[in-house]
């Protein structure tokens, strides 16, 4: 049981969590004996005139305590990696007790045009997003919103499901790839505008003499420095220094702009290498793996090597944060003149790379994702693909966002293109929750994911929803306009030929029964003669009346509900057949109006003048 193992593995990392601090405890307090024991014993021997022995003190101190310092920085990376593993355990717990709320909503996302993600749930508060989202990185995060937002081919989802499949129950190698990643702040939110910096001009395109100047300066200034010590003049260091501060200025804006685009990408680029390294060194059977790891080298080096590459430059660009520091380097040694050269060399043999080692790291991280949220779920189905067109055939279908031990499912199959499926039932019996049970499903299946059933067949097509259409008061839009502006849009899109399955909830509930009658009819008319195919919910029994006149592409389901007294029961099951219990009567009388004045035939008399 997932539930058991992610329990087990809290426990374990939090026991060595507490060895690792122990242990990191120990070497700090080690770190300040050696330097105090270093200090004092300089301090005694330069006391005494010991300048020879006491300089090798120095040094022999010096050595042992950044072997001390390297050693202890190891044991605090080791102690937090624990405590993000342990972390990451409690995460899947508290996602399989349903509080979602405690992760990211992906409300960036959320695009109230699009043909699905709004009225599924795909993003926001208690969203799919939520549910399956593992990433650290932007570019990951950013790769698992589009594969929910539009579906895969066939060959790619199938080729997903077989990463998924290897990757699932490698419980070890998934989580110490989502801890390495936690070990660096992502303080930039958009890294995309540095990496298209990247592809601005070189700098040095019509600066030969400058780039010549990086290595010529520096060591000319240095020698001078050193004469200037030994005696001689020293106004040819001075005039060598006036150059380089002259110089500095003269480019101040460039200067600044490489710092100002490269000063916050430093813990980003070093996740980036970590995820790298991790995906790098690891043996893979499923094509799609394979092929991501054969592809991560760049310029005869392995990709991880080269992003660590220009981590170190912008770590060393950054040194003009300590203004002294900065004024001594630039002022002898052309210090951020050298770094921009050495990012330009980088941009010149690596940047083009760039883009696909990025999308390397997206997919690695999106595929872990759906694979942490397969094994977590293991009655879960991975869905088969076919090449029918329209086919649906589900057996125990779920909704995944619905957390109760006793979760209702149901069984459902259609095929072939212009069916509508019309579904009939009284208030709160499920009509609305199954249409976005399909539609969820629907979204994973094309992601590659695991599906809420135990079995599931399907073709991949477009999903499109009308489910939560609201007026808009800043464009004078009122809710039956915008419903009318949502249907219109399934019509031009089922107009290209491109399949389309659709879920449409309570159509054209915004107008008079008459109208409303007349043009769902309408539409599912039209609807039959295009590449698409669907579910639609309504109240009405006379929209399933269509039934009887077009049996070959309508059919009818519904969900039921039983009055006994003042109690509603609801099965939330899909029958066959149009609904055959409705309740809104009885609760308006539950929720205090008085049905019986419904029915009142006295009237007021008029008064006479």
């Amino acid at each position: 049981m997932p539930q058991l193992i992610f329990e087990n593995r809290v426990q374990l990392f939090t026991q060595e969590e507490k060895r690792y601090r122990q242990k990191s405890r120990a070497l700090g307090w080690l770190r300040l004996g050696i330097f105090l024991s270093g200090a004092a014993a300089c301090g005694y021997l330069f006391y005494h005139n010991n300048t020879a022995i006491g300089f090798l003190v120095l040094v022999v101190f010096y050595a042992l305590f950044l072997v001390v310092l390297k050693k202890h920085t190891h044991l605090q990376y080791t102690q937090k990696h624990f405590g993000f593993l342990k972390k990451i355990n409690q995460e899947e717990q508290e996602r399989l007790k349903g509080n979602l709320p405690l992760f990211e909503t992906g409300d960036g996302f959320k695009n109230s045009q699009h043909l699905y993600t709004s009225d599924l749930d795909i993003f926001g508060n208690y969203s799919l997003y939520q549910l399956l989202n593992r990433a650290v990185s932007i570019v990951g995060k950013n790769k698992l919103a589009s594969w929910l937002q539009s579906a895969a081919p066939a060959p790619e989802i199938e080729s997903r499901q077989q990463a998924i499949a290897e990757l699932a129950p490698d419980i070890d190698w998934r989580q110490h790839l989502q801890a390495k990643a936690l070990h660096y702040k992502q303080v930039v939110a958009e890294p995309f505008a540095f990496f298209d910096w990247l592809q601005a001009p070189d700098f040095y395109r019509n600066k030969k003499w400058l780039k010549i100047g990086v290595f010529v300066l520096p060591v000319f200034t240095l020698a001078a420095l050193v004469f200037w010590f030994m005696g001689y003049s020293g106004y040819p260091a001075a005039g060598l220094v006036l150059l380089q501060y002259l110089l500095c200025y003269k480019y101040n804006q460039a200067r600044d702009e490489y710092y100002e685009k490269s000063s916050d990408m430093y813990d980003v680029l070093r996740c980036y290498r970590d995820l790298l390294a991790h995906l790098e060194t690891r043996p893979s059977h499923a094509p799609k793996l394979s092929e991501l790891i054969q592809s991560l080298q760049v310029g005869g080096k392995p990709a991880s090597a080269q992003i660590h590459a220009l981590a170190t430059i912008v770590e060393y660009l950054s040194a003009r944060m300590n203004v002294y520091v900065s004024l001594v380097l630039n002022a002898v040694l052309m210090w951020d003149f050298y770094w921009m050269f050495r990012l330009e060399r980088w941009k010149k043999n690596v940047a083009q790379n760039l883009e696909h080692v990025l999308d390397v790291v997206a997919e690695t991280e999106t595929l872990a994702s759906l694979a942490a949220y397969q094994y977590a779920n293991p009655a879960y189905a991975v869905p088969q693909v076919s090449s029918e067109l329209f086919k649906l055939e589900t057996e125990g279908l779920g909704h995944p966002l619905i957390f109760s031990s006793n979760r209702i499912t149901n069984n459902f199959k259609t095929t072939g293109a212009g069916k509508t499926c019309i579904i009939t039932g009284s208030n709160m019996s499920g009509k609305s929750t199954f249409l976005r049970t399909v539609g969820i499903n629907l979204v994973l299946a094309q992601a590659g994911a695991a599906v809420n059933a135990s079995k599931m067949i399907f073709n991949p097509v477009q999903v499109y929803t009308a489910m939560r259409t609201e007026d808009n008061l800043a464009e004078s839009t009122s809710s039956f306009y915008a419903e009318l502006k949502r249907l219109r849009m399934l019509l031009d899109i089922s107009a290209t030929g491109q399949p389309v399955f659709y879920l449409l909830d309570e159509i054209l509930k915004g107008t008079n029964s008459g109208d409303r009658h007349a043009g769902a009819k309408a539409l599912i008319r039209q609807l039959h003669r295009r590449t698409a195919s669907g579910l639609v919910s309504t109240h009405d029994l006379e929209l399933g009346a269509l039934q009887q006149e077009h049996p070959e592409y309508i059919t009818n389901y519904s969900f039921n509900s039983t009055i006994e007294g003042d109690k509603i029961s609801f099965d939330y099951k899909l029958h066959d057949g149009l609904c055959k219990s409705f309740n809104a009567s009885k609760l308006m009388q539950l929720m205090g109006i008085d049905m019986e004045l419904s029915d009142e035939n006295t009237r007021r008399t008029p008064s006479a003048h």
